[in-house]
């Protein structure tokens, strides 16, 4: 075989950064919005569409795809991937977007190391333990962890 690959460079564009963003490249960012104040580590991906709130943190080597939406003051951890194709076919969707689902995150959310977020909505004021798979909505405020995350600690 002697064909040529068809390369996608890695690279910034169609961004809308609020003020004082700081990225560490390199960086795969497209047609998204990231709000003041935030932090993007290397290696990171952020697909078009996602919004990301101000003073929010994104480390290194997260991967956030389309139809998330990120709150303010929200830390990502290392290596945390958002889902958005639910297998729901019994396969990946294969460009079949009407089947992927969207997600939000609420405000004050932390979300630890290679945690892996399916599409969920999760309110203000949770913490998400390291290595936790989360697969349902979370609506109160606490401490979850686990596979799959289940509540440890409610938030008063």
């Amino acid at each position: 075989m002697s064909g040529k690959p068809q390369v996608h460079r890695v690279g910034v564009r169609d961004v809308k950064f609020g003020q004082r963003v700081k990225m560490v490249e390199p960086c795969n960012l497209y047609e998204c919005e990231i709000a003041d104040d935030c932090f993007i580590g290397p290696f990171t991906e952020i697909q078009a569409g996602v919004v990301i709130g101000a003073r929010t943190r994104v480390q290194s080597h997260a991967f956030i795809c389309e139809l998330v939406s990120i709150g303010e003051d929200c830390f990502i951890g290392h290596g945390v991937m958002f889902i958005n194709d639910t297998f729901s076919t019994g396969g990946p969707a294969r460009g079949r977007r009407e089947l992927w689902r969207a997600t939000t995150i609420g405000d004050r959310v932390s979300i630890g190391s290679n945690a892996t977020i399916m599409p969920v909505s999760i309110v203000d004021d949770v913490v998400i333990g390291a290595g936790s798979v989360v697969t349902k909505d979370i609506a109160w405020p606490g401490v979850y962890a686990g596979n799959p995350a289940r509540l440890f600690k409610r938030k008063n």
